[in-house]
């Protein structure tokens, strides 16, 4: 819920008010729509506004794939290309991009064409999507295949803050015939890591076993609420330790 602005954590730690914490993060997205309009170009500017308001539809979607007929009916890329191309060099949303094969260097293999989208920051993504703590804490059914976004969202900033030289790049996986995706893929010290992450308890992975069984070469690695746990052909690690991945 409080995410990681440092505004935010600060007001947490000082009052452990979660209403606080989320005036703080309104006023964040309230003073970035005003940076929309002050910074981008005139012509520019309605298209960057739609597009970060469908952000939370796209990560809500079971397919978490981007896909622009989602911000606007008939939309194209190149509809919104310069408005993405801009929020990503404002540097709020990081733009995942798919492999249907891994080798190296993994950006060689990568499909510009298709992409997830993710905010920087978790705390504003529910903040965005207007997540109360009460959902967050109660684990009620309607939050369900949010909570799948969500917790990848915690995965990702947890692989980029890590990398502090700020190099790391983050790739999904996909089979060919798109019935099987693997949620992160990245190199770390010349190792491919593959990453699988569970946001239940539930830790059964269809796609992490048809990528092990794909690459049986690659060591995998699965990400959930389990503990620490190390088997001959993956790795579990518990969320909170994600961080780990990447040293």
């Amino acid at each position: 819920f409080v995410g990681g602005m440092p505004e935010a954590v600060l007001r947490f730690t000082q009052t452990r008010d979660f209403a606080e914490v989320r005036d703080v993060q309104h006023d964040i997205l309230n003073a970035y729509e005003r940076d929309f309009a002050k910074y981008a170009p005139g012509n520019v500017i309605p298209k960057i506004r739609t597009l970060w308001n469908s952000v939370v539809s796209q990560l809500s979607r079971e397919n978490k794939k981007f896909v622009y007929g989602v911000i606007k009916k008939g939309a194209r890329a190149k509809d919104f290309e310069g408005a993405l191309e801009w929020l990503e060099s404002y540097g709020i949303v990081n733009r995942i991009f798919r492999i249907t094969k891994q080798g190296k260097p993994l950006s060689a293999y990568a499909d510009i064409k298709a992409f997830k989208l993710y905010l920087h920051d978790m705390g504003l993504l529910g903040a965005l999507a207007g997540l109360s703590e009460k959902v967050l804490l109660n684990e009620e059914t309607m939050f369900t295949e949010f909570k799948g976004a969500l917790t990848e969202q915690f995965v990702l900033s947890e692989l980029l803050a890590e990398d502090r030289k700020g190099n790391q790049k983050v790739w999904y996986w996909t089979n060919p015939d798109g019935k099987a995706e693997l949620d992160f893929i990245f190199e770390q010290n010349g190792e491919v890591k593959p990453l699988e992450v569970k946001s239940a308890r539930n830790i059964q992975s269809k796609s992490l076993k048809v990528f092990s069984n794909k690459y049986p070469e690659l060591h995998c690695f699965r990400t959930s609420l389990k503990p620490y746990k190390q088997e001959d052909k993956m790795t579990n690690y518990p969320l909170w330790a994600v961080s780990d991945l990447v040293v």
